[in-house]
């Protein structure tokens, strides 16, 4: 089973060959317009985490990084208590 991840995607290095949509179309779209990358899902599916990483082997572009989601812990969320001032 492979580990969540979080993509990103730079619209800006994307050349529009469509080998991340191919790949991965559930979490990867391509703009209508420019025809350059969307991203459809930043955190994808567990079962797609593996054609997402063929997804950004396959980027002529390199316009596609994966990296491991934050764990969110139990006390995500929770407010951090503020330092007491002591004279």
């Amino acid at each position: 089973m492979s580990a969540a991840v979080r993509i990103r995607v730079d619209r800006d290095r994307c050349c529009g060959a469509g080998n991340c949509v191919v790949t991965a179309p559930e979490v990867f779209d391509q703009d209508d317009e420019d025809g350059l990358v969307l991203l459809r899902r930043a955190e994808p599916p567990a079962d797609a985490v593996d054609r997402v990483r063929l997804a950004v082997e396959l980027c002529p572009a390199g316009a596609i990084s994966v990296a491991p989601r934050p764990e969110r812990s139990a006390a995500a969320g929770s407010p951090v208590p503020e330092a007491s001032a002591t004279p």
